[in-house]
């Protein structure tokens, strides 16, 4: 047993280590908005500086710089390009948004299936940092484990290689800021604070490979001066000025590499708190970008001397401010079947169902192999708030949703394509899911790239689970599992969770599709010019 006080040292550093992963979004579909620039941009391949902004949203961007309150990326906005409709990936979870921008895939190839899930290898239950409650009833020491050393150097599928991996194959250097997906090819030490490492049983170093400029809060940093903002009270580390100041070291430095990737995490627990409308965050966020484009001497040098992209990893959605309204719990729906504690290991002999709540969406596997999948779907049927429910046997994907009679099913390769050019097989009533299809051209409503996103979770691990997502307006639980009423979240295939903006200034390209899942490819076309 850990003590007390020692449990509270490490939930103190998982917590802060971890950004969890979460609206109404504006704009055309495909249109963007070029705004023309009155600066002649250097078109020679440049540092490609890639900020991510938790939660960013184009509402909140467009009325934050309407207040004057985001002058910095007014900025570049002004003296770029503009698209305020990328999909993120699915579950819009930061982990595995962050998995997919940085390999270029889905979750069925790069393998991290989510914030909270279940590892039928293991039989355990993978928890990368969720919440108070739920952090008290699991071993902090394997959280901290899976968070930091086991998401990067294990579970990130090795067969996938991250834009950092490709970066040094070819000669490149990178830079990781505050990502929790930073997987490379240079060996580094990440160093636990003193205090936490004897008052627990964590290592005081973990041997990881990352970029060649690792920086993780108070795990790793660049600039011997930026301890300052890796107090507790500063979230130790994980925080907008530690990721703004490392890019400034870095720039001062003349050590800013070809890519640097950095997260500025606070604006979605600003969001998680108050609501999808908030702009606090975002105004923050962009005090910590001027900081940035000031070490420059100027912004207009700034934009000569890099290209700078700004962008949101997922959206969140505006969650009831009734807790008997909003909440989904679906261990009731399920309470004919035995569901796994937290407190206790999962039992594979005696547990029948485990749920991993992700905040809009969950995985609940089917631990019994005498249970059916489609038995578990009819239950859960029985709940009209859930807005997809999703299982898969050895062919097909079959989706329907609560309180439905009607069930689409399909597969890849057919004659059906989109609009990324996927091709699929599709029978049954696809209208379930949103889609439209005219003369074999499908086209997405509400659930962007729902066909891809939501193959890419079915087939992300290994084990039988049924995935779920809910309305708007609602949040799923299971035991002990964060809330955020009033508040926003995320997690689902809804657009309002999947949809964020991006600012690009300094080249005239764009990705293939705009997409989080093509942000790779793109980056390195630009290093590589």
């Amino acid at each position: 047993m850990i003590a007390r006080g020692k449990m509270a040292s490490i939930l103190a550093l998982s917590l802060c280590l971890l950004v969890t992963g979460c609206g109404e979004e504006t704009g055309e579909r495909t249109n963007q908005l070029n705004a023309k620039s009155n600066i002649k941009v250097n078109q020679t391949a440049k540092p490609v500086v890639l900020i991510i902004i938790d939660s960013l949203m184009d509402k909140s961007l467009q009325k934050a710089i309407q207040e004057g309150r985001a002058p910095a990326m007014q900025y570049l906005l002004k003296n770029g390009q503009y698209f305020p409709r990328v999909v993120s990936s699915f579950p819009t979870m930061s982990v595995t948004i962050d998995s997919s921008l940085l390999t270029g895939t889905y979750a069925d190839r790069h393998h991290v299936p989510g914030l909270v899930w279940y590892n039928s290898k293991e039989n355990r239950m993978i928890f990368y940092g969720n919440g108070a409650k739920e952090s008290l009833k699991i071993d902090q020491l394997q959280v901290f484990m899976d968070a930091v050393y086991q998401l990067n150097q294990v579970q990130l599928n090795k067969k996938t290689k991250t834009i950092h991996e490709e970066l040094a194959d070819k000669g490149k250097d990178s830079a990781s800021i505050n990502t929790v997906i930073f997987r490379g090819k240079t060996e580094h030490a990440l160093t636990v604070p003193r205090w936490i490492a004897y008052s627990t049983r964590l290592p005081e170093q973990l041997k990881v490979t990352g970029p060649k400029w690792l920086s993780y809060a108070a795990l790793a940093r660049q600039d011997p001066k930026n301890e300052r903002n890796t107090r507790i009270w500063k979230k130790l580390g994980m925080n907008d000025e530690f990721s703004a100041q490392e890019i400034v070291f870095l720039i001062k430095q003349n050590k800013l590499p070809n890519v640097t990737i950095a997260y500025f995490p606070e604006n979605d627990n600003t969001l998680h708190r108050k609501g999808p409308s908030e702009l606090e965050g975002v105004e923050k966020a962009d005090q910590a970008l001027q900081d940035v484009l000031n070490a420059y001497g100027s912004w207009e040098q700034a934009l000569n001397k890099a290209t700078w992209i700004v962008m949101g990893d997922s959206a969140q959605s505006y969650v009831y401010d009734d807790r008997d309204i909003s909440i989904v719990d679906l261990r009731p729906l399920l309470d004919r079947y035995r569901i796994a504690k937290l407190s206790e290991p999962v039992r594979p002999e005696e547990d029948q169902i485990v749920i991993s709540a992700n905040e809009r969406m969950a995985y609940v596997y089917a631990i019994d192999s005498k249970l059916e999948l489609s038995d578990m779907v009819k239950l859960l049927k029985n709940e009209d708030k859930l807005d997809i429910i999703a299982m898969k046997d050895d062919k097909n994907i079959h989706v329907t949703s609560g309180k439905s009679d009607k069930m689409f099913s399909y597969r890849p390769g057919g004659k059906y394509v989109d609009e990324y050019g996927q091709s699929w097989t599709l029978s049954g009533a696809p209208k379930i899911a949103d889609i439209s299809i005219t003369n074999n051209r499908i086209s997405y409503g509400k659930y962007p790239d729902v066909l891809a996103r939501l193959y890419g979770a079915m087939h992300s691990h290994e084990g039988r689970y049924v995935i779920v997502t809910v309305n708007p307006g609602y949040e799923i639980v299971g035991e002990s599992s964060p809330t955020h009423i009033g508040g926003g979240a995320h997690g689902s295939l809804h657009e309002l969770d999947s949809v964020v903006p991006l600012i690009v200034s300094g080249t005239n390209t764009r990705p293939k599709t705009l997409r989080i899942v093509d942000i790779k490819d793109w980056i390195l076309k630009l290093v590589n010019g």
